[in-house]
């Protein structure tokens, strides 16, 4: 299915296997509630080098660039935008800034021999008693408005709230993507049924959640399917949208909308009659192990790196 091949993110790399597909489920699902938790109440710096692991993880497990270049390539573009677009606008303080000299202060200690006028000889001394300012600079950029371009002004909160949403769109997508780059459907649900077995204690049908979890991940191609067959189908028609108007036009649509939904149904149907000959009664009677779970040296290695890193989080990526 082209559709289903062109998609940027989301979709599971079955070739080659990397040494990031042999890791448990389990294992890099808490890495990935990890990446999800910890850009929480952190420094912009702390969100940078997270971003930047996550670049580092998918060269260093040897994914080829094809893959990871449509998988990191738009959101690159759009995390981009986003910085220089929260670069820009306004930093939510409705604050007058002000250097903390005064003007005059500022000029008699560039050039000791400048003129001072009368009214302000009295103060000339008590420029001297100021101490000399820090580095500390609230606004970085201030551009005057200049024919059609507005003003474009950079300030420390605005740069600081560019970076903060820009690493942490790319954190949240990115993070969620590699998982599902390098994890099978199987996979995932034979991880999320093993960590949920606890809860079976609590009477929760644990194995209807997980089978239903199998048949939404193996049902989203078949909706692919359908959606580009329809759009083939309306291709090959060749229609004039022009004329149609937008009334006939969403009315085309409407009926499109119908036909998909139509077609969904009917294969649900097939699917739950196929597993209905096949004596399927309920999960716990015909469950089938997809994926043999086992934690290796490489998972507890894994595990074992997650300890030094919320020390790192603690320590340094805390908020300032």
């Amino acid at each position: 299915m082209d559709l289903l091949r062109s998609l940027p993110i989301g979709s599971y790399l079955e070739q080659p296997v990397t040494w990031l597909h042999k890791v448990d489920p389990r294992v890099k699902l808490a890495w990935l509630m990890t990446f999800l938790i910890a850009p929480v109440l952190a420094n912009p710096w702390w969100r940078i080098i997270l971003a930047g692991s996550l670049i580092l993880l998918t060269i260093v497990a040897g994914i080829p660039f094809r893959v990871w270049r449509k998988q990191i390539g738009w959101l690159l573009l759009l995390c981009t935008f986003l910085f220089l677009f929260g670069s820009v606008a306004p930093d939510t303080l409705a604050v007058a800034h002000q250097p903390r000299i005064p003007p005059f202060c500022a000029d008699l200690k560039a050039d000791p021999q400048i003129a001072i006028p009368d009214t302000s000889a009295s103060l000339s001394s008590d420029c001297n008693l100021l101490p000399n300012a820090s580095n500390y600079r609230y606004v970085y950029f201030d551009q005057p408005k200049f024919g059609f371009i507005p003003r474009l002004t950079i300030t420390r909160r605005s740069l600081d709230i560019a970076v903060k949403i820009s690493t942490l769109i790319f954190t949240l997508i990115y993070s969620t993507s590699l998982y599902l780059l390098t994890t099978a459907p199987e996979e995932i649900t034979a991880g999320l049924e093993d960590l949920m077995s606890p809860l079976s204690r609590l009477n929760l049908p644990i194995a209807e959640i997980t089978l239903t979890l199998t048949l939404s991940l193996r049902f989203i191609p078949l909706v692919l399917e359908e959606v580009q067959n329809l759009f083939r189908s309306i291709r090959t028609r060749a229609i004039d949208w022009k004329k149609l108007g937008l009334r006939r036009s969403a009315q085309l649509w409407l009926i499109v909308s119908e036909k998909l939904l139509e077609n969904l149904l009917l294969r649900a149907e097939q699917i739950a009659t196929a597993m209905d000959v096949r004596g399927f009664t309920s999960p716990n009677e015909h469950k089938v192990q997809w994926h043999q779970l086992k934690l290796r040296w490489r998972d507890w290695l894994a595990l074992g790196i997650l300890i030094p890193f919320w020390c790192a989080r603690w320590f340094i990526g805390g908020t300032y």
